[in-house]
């Protein structure tokens, strides 16, 4: 059964967090993976703990700084290298499926939008890059709450914004995390665990796992 609306998590989902990185690994060298693991995981930290104080600064500033901490952390990486990294996140790859899924739920007359920790600026020029922008009906960001997932005012961004029933909205994320938000907050969801993650968080259960986003053709 195909859902009225489909809302995609970002970073991880959609684009692949670790492809700014990857640009550079001839550069970074053999400790290439620990940065990017470093850098996605103090950004996510940051993000939880800003939300926690009320102290919320945008997801553009988190991602500098925890770029930082991560080259701090990772000495043999050459720290010169900062500006392309951040340059390179502005234009992420994203993942090979995406585009053909999104163009057919599309045409079955979907409504398809992101809903993202990323800034604004983040947002759009990374939907531009991917060529997305002609396909998504709306790029939401937490900056219009000023709280980060899984605060339940994020998720009311979507609900309230198109007027629709949680029930009728269908999120899909790679983060388990994100998905326990949106399961609480009343959304169909779906967590896209591409990385064979074990599963967590069973108290808020998703709807239906996948390893891809190529499953929702299949089951909607």
């Amino acid at each position: 059964m195909h859902h009225a609306a489909y809302v995609f998590d970002a970073y991880g989902t959609l684009f692949d967090v670790h492809a700014a990185v990857r640009r550079h690994a001839s550069d970074i060298g053999p400790k290439g993976q620990l940065l990017s693991e470093i850098w996605r995981a103090k950004q996510l930290e940051y993000s939880w703990v800003r939300s926690l104080m009320g102290a919320y600064a945008d997801f553009w500033q988190l991602t500098e700084q925890a770029l930082d901490f991560a080259l701090r952390k990772v000495p043999s990486a050459d720290a010169s290298l900062r500006q392309k990294l951040l340059d390179a996140y502005w234009n992420l790859d994203c993942y090979p499926e995406v585009p053909g899924v999104l163009r057919a739920l599309k045409a079955s007359g979907a409504k398809l939008a992101v809903l993202s920790n990323g800034s604004p600026e983040m947002l759009n020029a990374a939907v531009k890059s991917a060529a997305l922008d002609q396909i998504l009906d709306d790029v939401f960001s937490v900056d219009e709450v000023k709280r980060f997932k899984t605060d339940p005012n994020v998720y009311d961004i979507v609900t309230t914004a198109w007027r629709l029933y949680p029930a009728a909205v269908s999120f899909q994320s790679s983060n388990r995390w994100d998905v326990a938000g949106a399961t609480k907050a009343g959304f169909r969801t779906v967590w896209i665990n591409r990385a064979d993650q074990p599963d967590e968080y069973q108290d808020f259960s998703p709807t239906l796992i996948l390893p891809s986003l190529e499953g929702l053709l299949t089951y909607g």
